[in-house]
């Protein structure tokens, strides 16, 4: 079959999560949840964050950063999802599918390159406590999220650029709920070599990277936590780790085990199955495990709340 060239093709398809017309309705009021609980989830966490004096520090700084990554990196995938199940249409244009996948490997990388700027935020607070506000002032907070943005962008240029010099047949199917990079890549009737070679090296350059330093953050912290003398000081300073050491688990196994078992499986629904669990799962649960046990989260979002509550009883 003749590859018809790329600039002919107007649209894709996304074949969705399932085919069943019977499951289509539990699947949009699931993800519809989802998404609502993954706005306000991080919405709450940017509005305590800015709205209270206590917790502009380099640590919640990175934090609203990381919800409002969130925020983004779900808004790439599950309103359109929401929209093609509601409209009872699975088309997606080229150009719009092409902005898809820009813009979710551009909030993946952000969001990998946030966690391990936060490891070592953490390392520096637990192992250079009297240093922290010495090497983590404002100017190099604000450096290091402007380089996660600066990389994540050009990442996600090249993937894009690369899909753009490819050519697709008949067959524009795609077996997922977005538009993913491997997914275009496996579509293209042309050669795919350069394009399957670049994929893989950056993510395991930028991926095998950002994990190595944060694992790397990690045995130092755990190095520094057992040179403490007292028990007290020991399970403050983990403490202060554990929320993190959650989402970098939830982000990085979740993510890994959905490329093995699609290498494995060979099975596209399978993989756009479990890659919910780091596209829509992850973002959702990352307000509550960083919420849920941190004192200061909660007391600044009673304060907002309070503040508010007085200012419409007084009017």
């Amino acid at each position: 079959m003749e590859p018809e060239n790329l600039t002919r093709v107007s649209e894709f398809v996304l074949l969705g999560l399932s085919e069943e017309p019977d499951l289509q309705p539990l699947l949009f009021g699931l993800f519809l949840s989802m998404y609502l609980i993954t706005v306000l989830g991080n919405l709450l966490i940017v509005l305590a964050v800015s709205s209270d004096s206590h917790l502009h520090t380099p640590m919640y700084f990175f934090l609203s950063n990381l919800s409002f990554v969130d925020i983004c990196f779900t808004s790439t995938t599950v309103p359109k999802m929401l929209v093609n199940i509601q409209t009872q249409s699975k088309v997606i244009t080229y150009g719009g599918c092409i902005t898809q996948m820009y813009f979710f490997t551009l909030f993946a990388g952000l969001d990998n390159f946030l966690l391990t700027v936060m490891a070592y935020d953490r390392f520096v607070a637990i192992c250079h406590p009297l240093h922290y506000t010495v090497i983590m002032h404002p100017r190099l907070c604000g450096l290091l999220v402007l380089v996660s943005w600066i990389m994540s962008v050009l990442i996600s240029l090249l993937y894009s650029l690369m899909v753009l010099r490819l050519s697709f047949c008949a067959d524009l199917q795609i077996p997922h709920f977005f538009c993913e990079l491997n997914q275009m890549i496996q579509l293209a009737c042309s050669d795919t070599f350069v394009n399957t070679l670049v994929m893989y090296l950056v993510a395991v350059l930028v991926g095998g990277g950002s994990l190595t330093g944060i694992l790397y953050s990690y045995y130092r912290i755990v190095s520094c936590i057992r040179a403490m003398s007292l028990a007290q000081g020991k399970y403050k300073a983990f403490s202060t780790c554990a929320s993190h050491l959650s989402v970098v688990s939830l982000f990085y196994l979740t993510g890994l085990g959905v490329y093995l078992s699609s290498a494995v499986t060979h099975h596209a629904h399978s993989s756009a199955t479990a890659s919910v669990l780091y596209t829509v799962v992850t973002p959702m649960l990352n307000p509550f495990i960083y919420s849920l046990r941190n004192n200061n989260i909660k007391g600044a979002l009673k304060r907002s709340f309070g503040v508010a509550e007085q200012k419409v009883q007084s009017s």
